[in-house]
């Protein structure tokens, strides 16, 4: 039966070649592709000739070019990438600078297709004028166009070929006219100069080399405030890579970030750029050493304190996620619990914005306060349980009851947020102690009708694992209630207990 429908296809690709105004039979290839199955078409590839289907696109008559482009896109999946790459070169080509966005999404899909391909890769990378209209797609209205684009390039310059033909080419003068399109494009090209970087130290030498990475800092530390705030996101990515840091730090970068932050008390502005720059630090801290960069600049800590007393929300949040990153290893807690009363009073200023803040801010509160709080079971010394349990009740006057009230308000995002207070805290002895001790607190952690959707019953779930997975906490809780863990446990996130029939019965 399929077989037919195969041959049905071809013969009505035939038609479609010998046809003047072929509309009926666009439309009847198109719903007879729909039930071929892609390996029958994979093995009539050679027979498939699309070069028509290619010139039809050329009309511009919006029906015939809808119809070609999703016939394309079935036709071209059978075939594979080398074929297209060679033999459908013009044809790409013109895809590319076809006035229909559908046509050049479709093309660059090809293009995806190719690029992953080794042996497809280098029939692209030899066709300057291809490369050409890749790049210029980045400067296109269509914002899938200009993602397809990026990616493409993207993979392209994995090898060492590919590098060579973005930067040691006249790709590199088109890229750069590209850039003068607008303000969106010239990121979207910093976007792709800071993914190829961060591939490796090499990757990273070329783009360096391109002059497009100074450019790029330049405008970090430029006048404008706006520029600015979208060029630290940028920075921030390279930050991701160990190469980008050491070049950042070379070139004199992170001092210079820093020194900004030093003058954005006089500068009216600053808001639209130091979240983005306090961000950067915060996770440039994880990624090198939170001591190091904290002790060499003191302005950070300095301004993220300063930032969490801010009557600006956005800046509070900033501040807030902040701590949550810094001290979310070891290292990092150390050095907030070295500033002594300062960090405890944030911690109160944290504690009191979860319960009154907007929820947005309530939730980032609750988040910072899970990562502060929790300590790898290898990393439970006395020492670091006692400041865990100290900051823990530096946030509230009763901090178990204000974190219980909080997860029985109606938001699933709060509840849960809540919860991973709770799992952050649940295999510390001190915490389980507090819970045990806490009037119907154990009820309430194996009561499996609090939680509603499913995102609050696996919130719950790891809240349950993590007390039943806790060595302390058969001695602490009792068997009784361990065995309520286990048992709460086995059963899984959503289990439903059984209705008892008798009761029914009776009601009859």
């Amino acid at each position: 039966m399929t077989g037919k429908m195969a041959a049905q296809a071809l013969t009505l690709l035939r038609e479609v070649a010998r046809l003047e105004a072929p509309l009926e039979e666009l439309r009847a290839l198109h719903s007879v592709l729909q039930a071929v199955p892609l390996n029958e078409l994979r093995e009539q590839a050679a027979e498939l000739r699309l070069g028509p289907l290619f010139s039809l696109l050329n009309e511009n008559h919006r029906e015939k070019t809808a119809l070609c482009v999703s016939i394309l896109e079935r036709l071209l999946q059978a075939m594979e990438p080398v074929h297209v790459a060679r033999n459908l070169r013009v044809d790409l080509q013109r895809g590319l600078i076809h006035p229909d966005d559908s046509v050049k999404i479709l093309t660059l899909s090809q293009i995806g297709r190719i690029v992953e391909n080794s042996d497809a890769v280098t029939e692209i990378l030899n066709n300057a004028e291809l490369l050409k209209q890749i790049v210029y797609c980045i400067g296109g209205e269509n914002l899938s166009v200009a993602k397809a684009a990026i990616k493409s390039l993207s993979r392209i310059s994995l090898t060492q070929a590919g590098l060579e033909a973005l930067f040691e080419s006249n790709l590199l003068d088109d890229l750069k006219s590209v850039m003068k399109t607008n303000d969106i494009v010239r990121y979207r090209v910093y976007e792709l100069i800071v993914e190829i970087s961060s591939v490796s130290p090499e990757s990273l030498n070329y783009c360096t080399t391109s002059g497009l990475v100074t450019q790029l800092l330049r405008e970090l530390t430029g006048e404008d405030v706006l520029v600015r705030s979208t060029c630290i996101e940028m920075v921030t990515s390279l930050a991701y890579t160990h190469h980008g840091r050491q070049y950042l730090a070379q070139e004199g970068v992170i001092d210079q970030i820093s020194n900004i932050i030093v003058g954005a008390d006089s500068d009216p502005f600053s808001s639209f750029y130091l979240p983005g720059f306090v961000k950067f630090f915060g996770n440039l801290a994880v990624m090198d050493s939170p001591q190091q960069i904290c002790e060499r600049y003191p302005i950070f800590v300095e301004k993220v304190f300063e930032m969490t007393e801010s009557q600006d929300p956005t800046m509070t949040g900033v501040a807030v996620d902040t701590v949550g990153i810094l001290g979310s290893n070891v290292e990092g807690k150390q050095v907030l619990q070295k500033t002594g009363t300062r960090f405890e009073r944030l911690l109160m200023r944290i504690g009191h914005q979860s319960k009154n803040a907007p929820v947005e801010l309530k939730i980032r509160c609750l988040d910072a306060i899970s990562s502060l709080l929790y300590l790898p079971p290898e990393q439970q010394t006395d020492d670091l349980l006692r400041m865990t349990e100290s900051w823990f009740s530096a946030l509230s006057r009763d901090p178990l009851e204000l974190f219980r009230g909080i997860s029985s308000q109606p938001f699933p995002e709060l509840h849960c947020a809540a919860l991973k207070v709770f799992t952050a805290i649940a295999n510390q002895p001190w915490a389980q102690k507090l819970m045990f001790n806490s009037p119907g607190f154990v009820e309430y952690v194996v009561d499996r009708s609090v939680e509603h959707d499913k995102a609050s019953k696996d919130a719950k779930y790891e809240l349950v694992k993590a007390l039943a997975n806790s060595k302390t906490i058969a001695e602490i809780f009792g068997n009784p209630n361990y065995l309520r863990l286990r048992t709460y446990l086995s059963e899984g996130p959503y289990y439903v207990k059984p209705v008892s029939t008798t009761a029914v019965e009776g009601a009859e």
